[in-house]
C-alpha cells in the first residue's frame, strides 16, 4: 500500500516584485523534510508556485498519492478549476508565469495530486511553518536569481516555441 503523502507549501515576495522566497513541508507517516529558498527579485505568485514544483521534485517514487495544502488562491484555482490546462491548450499565450507552469505541469502528471486551500496564517501548522521558511528564504543574504522572472521582465521567453 502506497503512503500518502503530505505537502504544505508557501510562498512570499517583499514588493512583489522583490526579494522573494518559499517554503515547503513534505510529511508522511514516517518522515518529514523541509526545503526553502530565497531569490533576489521575483513575485508572491512565482514563490507559490515554485514552492509546489520543488516539493513534487522532492518526491523518489512517481505516481504517488499526494495532498498538497497551499494558501494560494493562484495556484490552486488554476489546478482545481482547470485553468491551467486551458491555459496549456492556448499555449499559455498572455500568461504570466509560463516557465513554471510548463515545469509544475510536468512534474504534476506523474503523480496522483489533490489540491487543498488553506487561509494563510490561521494556525494551521504545516501552513504557519512553511510561511516561516519562505520569509526566513527571502531575507538570506545569498539570495538566487529567478531567471524566469528576469526573462518575462525582458519580454522574452525561456522556450523556442511559443
Amino acid at each position: 500500500m502506497k503512503e500518502k503523502i503530505i505537502i504544505f507549501t508557501d510562498g512570499a515576495a517583499k514588493g512583489n516584485p522583490g526579494p522573494g522566497g518559499y517554503g515547503v513541508v513534505l510529511q508522511t507517516d514516517r518522515h518529514k523534510k523541509e526545503l526553502s529558498e530565497g531569490f533576489k527579485l521575483t513575485t508572491n505568485n512565482r514563490m507559490e508556485l515554485l514552492a509546489v514544483i520543488v516539493g513534487l521534485e522532492a518526491l523518489k517514487q512517481k505516481n504517488s498519492d499526494v495532498v498538497i495544502y497551499t494558501d494560494s488562491k493562484y495556484v490552486a484555482d488554476a489546478v482545481n478549476e482547470g485553468w491551467v490546462f486551458q491555459w496549456e491548450r492556448k499555449a499559455f499565450k498572455k500568461k504570466k508565469n509560463t516557465d513554471l507552469w510548463r515545469r509544475f505541469l510536468k512534474i504534476y502528471r506523474q503523480h496522483n495530486v489533490i489540491f487543498k486551500w488553506v487561509e494563510g496564517h490561521s494556525g494551521i501548522q504545516g501552513n504557519e511553518r512553511c510561511d516561516r521558511l519562505a520569509v526566513e528564504a527571502s531575507e538570506q543574504d545569498k539570495l538566487l536569481d529567478d531567471k524566469g522572472y528576469l526573462e518575462e521582465q525582458r519580454g522574452g521567453s525561456l522556450f523556442n516555441i511559443e
